[in-house]
């Protein structure tokens, strides 16, 4: 495996720039906008890009996160959303097809639902359906409920790269599929100088964000009006390689509720490896391709 190819980009957006990335600038066709979950940045999405070398993909680290790290609130998802069209807007791109993880499958949605003319087509990658919050948690714990070693991390110094590469390979769900495209992510998300390094994870944007995976402030309506079809890719185990984030009780139910989904079960992965190893990809990709492709026949087509 051979991780290469991104290119560093920035956005003009409310506050500062948006840092990203791109890859395959000049490939043809309709362009994919690549949204990262919730403590992660593009990076996340270097085995894609890899796998998909006929498309430019275009990625941003999300307000709070990445290279992007110091702009300023608001962090909500209608926020991110309007960052998200900023960010085509400073590359070029009118119209693309979108793929969110975790958080941002969530952003993607209010993307579809706030600037519907960028969006050709939309998949979702075990997140974008509201999470129920546990009964009697307050919604100052959630983000430790939800996220984890995670979360953890982003009140810890490292003294050096090495440190913050052993705390990933101890992670649950990164450690056992250890592999150089989770080296360059967790590399990369490093800020900060020896010996004391950190993530460049902004705390409170993580908080803002964590609260508002249970479909508050217009999120659901804006999730059953998609239009369809909306690809819906459901892990099954979850981000400690245990429980699932989604039961497939719980993607059922959404599928029966929003008709514009289409459930796809990816066997053997968890929330992270859905897209950073080959197995999770290789099993994604099919799906989102021929999608792709349907959307530039009909891009054409008007």
């Amino acid at each position: 495996m051979n991780v290469t190819g991104v290119t560093a980009v920035a956005a003009p957006v409310a506050g500062g720039l948006l840092a990203g990335g791109q890859w395959h600038e000049d490939a043809p066709g309709l362009p994919v906008l690549a949204v990262h979950g919730i403590t992660a940045s593009h990076r996340n999405w270097d085995l894609f890009a890899e796998a998909v070398p006929e498309r430019r993909i275009v990625a941003p680290d999300l307000r709070g996160r990445g290279r992007s790290s110091v702009l300023p609130a608001p962090y909500g998802l209608e926020q991110h959303a309007d960052d998200l069209a900023a960010f085509l807007d400073a590359l070029g791109i009118e119209r693309a097809y979108v793929v969110g993880h975790s958080m941002g499958a969530f952003v993607s949605v209010r993307l579809a639902e706030r600037h519907p003319e960028r969006v050709a087509g939309l998949a979702l990658v075990d997140g974008g359906l509201p999470v129920p919050s546990p009964d009697g948690v307050a919604a100052a714990e959630l983000p430790k409920l939800l996220l984890g070693p995670a979360l953890e991390r982003l009140s810890m110094t490292f003294a050096d790269r090495a440190a913050y590469l052993d705390f990933w390979r101890r992670h649950p769900a990164l450690g056992p599929y250890w592999n150089e495209a989770i080296e360059a992510y967790v590399d990369y998300d490093l800020d900060g100088r020896e010996p004391e390094l950190r993530s460049s994870a902004n705390a409170e944007a993580v908080a803002v964000n964590a609260v508002e995976l249970d479909g508050r402030g217009g999120y659901t309506a804006a999730l059953e009006a998609l239009p369809g079809p909306v690809d819906v890719f459901r892990a099954p185990r979850g981000l400690l390689d245990a429980d699932p984030l989604y039961p497939e009780a719980l993607v059922a139910e959404w599928a029966a509720r929003v008709p514009a989904l289409v459930t796809h079960e990816v066997a053997d992965v968890n929330h992270y490896t859905i897209l950073m190893t080959e197995g999770g990809t290789g099993s994604v990709i099919p799906v989102i391709r021929a999608r792709m492709e349907a959307a530039d026949t009909q891009e054409g087509a008007t």
